[in-house]
């Protein structure tokens, strides 16, 4: 398999299954001398944990897997800080319910990556969708969490990326508050609109169904210049990033698809130098990003999260048999999530600091 690491220049590689040993990660490139702190890396892996309750009661969207997803520094730290060579960490598996799986050795579950890998591997781990298991997300997340720290040390501090649920089973937010993102089974930015998402998502689950939504993610503090044209532009190296994670199924940057619908005149966000030099703009329908490159103003996207693909319905499907493909009905065991926004929201954060710490490193080299 291919295709497992992330990066020009600041690097990711992520590796294990759902019900392997362990997951984890290397990370190449990481500057020398950068301070990391290991906590910070255990509480962003808090953030996407299973099992996670929300106000000492359980949180209906969550899968009832219950990981301490406890991250283990094997190198690249010394001291609390970076050395310059590759940085590993790794997430030990505790509470795997393989027996759960066995009826999927030979079958395809609807809706999930089964299917393809089969195809294209002709093998696979059948064992909670293994390397195409959601789980994976939580190696992206420890080295999502180092990737924070090293853009708080090249843009002294001035980062900050903030992602949080903007629509699940078929509510909206109404306000943006990011002092509430926290304060929500749903990481809304809007409590009381979590409420009414949490009602809906427990009825999807009584109901043995399953919801998607809608994540947004913020970003200040990125400088104009931030990109790198014609293949690297920052949109493209963030929606490669965000699309990699397996429950998205569509990204659009500022006004996105609704710009479809407007005019020159109404989509072009006009200019004006600011007090202090700077230039500012008028409306911010670009998403911070014009010619693949930052423009100094904040930088925002949504994305499309699809349903929970294991439901606990009879689902028709095809199995393999000693006589080749046959068509078979479908009943999914085990533990798993409603709705993924709550815990895919430390997820998008997490690949939006890797392509910037990346792209920041890649920055240094284009200009004396």
């Amino acid at each position: 398999m291919a295709q497992n690491t992330i990066g020009t220049i600041f690097k990711i590689t992520t590796f294990g299954e759902s019900h392997g040993a362990a997951l984890g990660c290397v990370i190449d490139g990481c500057p020398a001398g950068i301070p990391i702190d290991l906590g910070e890396v255990q509480r962003e892996l808090d953030r996407r944990r299973p099992g996670a309750q929300f106000a000492g009661k359980p949180n209906a969207a969550v899968t009832s897997r219950t990981e301490a997803d406890a991250a283990e520094a094997l190198s690249g730290i010394f001291d609390g800080v970076s050395e310059g060579t590759p940085i590993a960490l790794v997430i030990r598996n505790t509470a795997q319910h393989s027996k759960d799986y066995a009826n999927l050795a030979r079958t395809f579950r609807p809706g999930h990556a089964d299917y393809g890998y089969f195809a294209k591997y002709g093998v696979r781990d059948y064992r909670g969708g293994g390397r195409s298991s959601g789980r994976e997300t939580a190696a992206r997340v420890a080295a999502g969490a180092v990737a924070k720290q090293v853009l708080r040390a090249l843009s002294g501090g001035k980062v900050t990326i903030t992602a949080y649920t903007e629509r699940a089973a078929g509510i909206s937010i109404e306000k943006v508050d990011f002092s509430e993102i926290e304060r929500n089974a749903l990481r809304a930015a809007d409590c009381a609109a979590a409420e009414k998402m949490a009602a809906r998502i427990d009825a999807y689950r009584r109901d043995k169904d399953s919801c998607g939504g809608i994540v947004a993610c913020r970003i200040t503090g990125v400088p104009a210049g931030i990109g790198e044209p014609v293949f690297g532009k920052l949109d493209a190296e963030l929606a490669k990033a965000i699309l990699s994670i397996g429950a998205t199924k569509g990204i659009e940057f500022g006004a996105g698809f609704t710009a479809a619908d407007s005019t020159g005149s109404e989509n072009n966000d006009a200019m004006r130098v600011a007090d202090d030099g700077s230039v500012a703009f008028g409306s911010n329908h670009a998403g911070g990003i014009i010619g693949g490159i930052a423009n100094g103003a904040d930088i925002f996207f949504r994305v499309a999260v699809k349903p929970v693909p294991s439901i606990f319905r009879a689902q028709k499907t095809v199995s393999v048999t000693e006589h080749g493909l046959a068509d078979s009905d479908l009943v999914i065991e085990g533990r798993h999530d409603v709705c993924l926004c709550p815990r895919i929201v430390p997820v998008i954060e997490a690949m939006a600091a890797i392509v910037l710490a990346d792209l920041f490193l890649q920055q240094r080299a284009s200009r004396a």
